[in-house]
């Protein structure tokens, strides 16, 4: 993919060697004795010194070199690679950051395989710098005149879209983050990889058990057949990945699925999406223990074994946030209009779905279980601490969760009788709408 930057010519003049190393006073001194050589390129690659400076993160040179205007921000060299896909392929995220900040477009395609600035920090994972592309292309001329949707399944000459390439080199963070922003999970391939690949396919023949978790999430096929009939589960049959094929295999419980389609998803606040979207992959992590347990193969897992201690300062509030479907968790969801809370896990109940109906153009919207209102709008709880005079996000702190789990695992195992202590038991279960946000009560004579 171009990554040779060696500045093998005759460099007499120092200066590719001087921008390669990062000496800022020796670049200033060559160009002020010769302006003209911010042109010049290597001889084999063509590289200008402005690629080196990207490529190698050379910051404040590329910062110099970009101030004088006869500088092009989207030079090629011999690949027709622009400094930005080199910044983005070495995860210089400072370097991009400033190409986009001078207008390096990001919609510039190379002659090698034709792949743009975002396959290239989807294919090397570095998802701060695709991240920043993704977020540049919100704002700028694409997302009008090509679309963001457009640019994010963007395809490079073989068919493949950032999202394959990210899943064919193991890299779960940009596949999630591809997701977040509409990339296409069961899109298929042209010439990369076997022809008809969707990203599924490609995550199991790389054999990243995290990727293949972050994609069966949103809703990929473990049907999808690429052009020689296989599914995924015989490509990781064929890797010899034997716990990325006891996940795929068609006969295994499904997942539970992030409910995309839904307008109100694709708009929910952050903190309560991170919320709904940690608490997915919690569940669906306990199916894949029960689909591997004993058959020789394990998924690491985050261990919930350090919560020691209970926090007093929200002993209290925990009692009475306590959900009032499960009555286990403590309410971190609020649904917004009505004020009826519940915890994250029974809104998922609600939202997610175990298998995605392709032929289905609507999905019917969520319908609050306590007033039968439609589900428009959510966010994350906010209560008030006895103790305290201020806001404070229940499931903000990790210690205020660890201090949750290890209440409630003192009480005992069963949820009812774990209840038989809270003061407010009675309280909650005499209000048959559910808890109310504390906005909403204080409103009431």
């Amino acid at each position: 993919m171009g990554q040779g930057l060696s500045c093998r010519i005759q460099d007499e003049h120092g200066l590719f060697t001087a921008v390669q190393v990062g000496d800022l006073q020796t670049v200033k001194t060559v160009l002020d004795k010769d302006p003209s050589l911010s042109q010049q390129t290597t001889v084999y690659d063509r590289h200008s010194a402005i690629h080196i400076a990207a490529a190698n993160g050379q910051i404040e040179i590329l910062s110099m070199l970009l101030e004088n205007r006869s500088v092009n921000p989207d030079c090629l060299n011999r690949q027709k690679q622009t400094p930005l896909m080199l910044a983005a392929m070495h995860g210089k995220i400072a370097c991009v950051e400033k190409l986009i900040e001078v207008g390096a477009n990001i919609l510039m395609f190379d002659s090698l395989n034709r792949r743009t600035c975002l396959h290239y920090a989807a294919y090397y994972g570095h998802s701060e710098c695709l991240q920043t592309i993704l977020s540049a292309a919100r704002t700028s001329h694409v997302s009008v005149s090509w679309g963001f949707s457009r640019f994010v399944n963007i395809r490079d000459g073989k068919g493949a879209t950032p999202l394959h390439l990210a899943a064919r080199q193991r890299r779960p963070e940009c596949v999630h983050i591809l997701l977040d922003n509409g990339g296409l999970v069961c899109a298929s391939t042209g010439g990369y990889g076997l022809l008809g690949s969707s990203p599924l396919h490609l995550a199991a023949r790389g054999g990243s058990i995290e990727c293949i978790r972050e994609l069966l999430a949103w809703g990929a096929d473990r049907l999808h057949r690429d052009s020689a009939g296989r599914i995924p589960y015989t490509v990781a049959l064929k890797h010899k990945y034997g716990a990325c094929a006891a996940l795929l295999n068609p006969s295994s419980a499904e997942p539970l699925v992030w409910p995309s389609p839904l307008k109100f998803i694709s708009e929910l606040n952050q903190d309560a999406k991170a919320l709904l979207e940690q608490a997915l992959m919690e569940v669906n992590r306990e199916r894949e223990k029960n689909i591997l347990k004993g058959s020789g193969f394990s998924v690491s897992s985050p261990s919930h074994s350090d919560a020691t201690g209970v926090d007093d300062d929200i002993s209290e509030a925990s009692d009475s946030q306590l959900c009032c479907i499960c009555f286990d968790q403590l309410c971190a969801i609020e649904v917004q209009n009505c004020g009826h809370q519940m915890c994250a896990q029974c809104t998922l109940a609600l939202c997610c779905h175990n298998k995605p109906n392709p032929t289905t153009l609507a999905l019917p919207q969520p319908i609050c279980p306590f007033c039968r209102s439609n589900i428009a709008r959510l966010t994350v709880v906010k209560v008030k601490v006895n103790s305290v005079d201020q806001d404070l996000d229940v499931y903000s702190s990790p210690k205020q969760r660890k201090s949750r789990k290890s209440q409630n695992l003192s009480e005992g195992s069963s949820s009812f009788r774990g209840l038989s202590g809270v003061p407010s038991f009675g309280r909650m279960v005499g209000r048959s709408s559910g808890r109310v946000s504390v906005d909403h009560e204080c409103d009431k004579p």
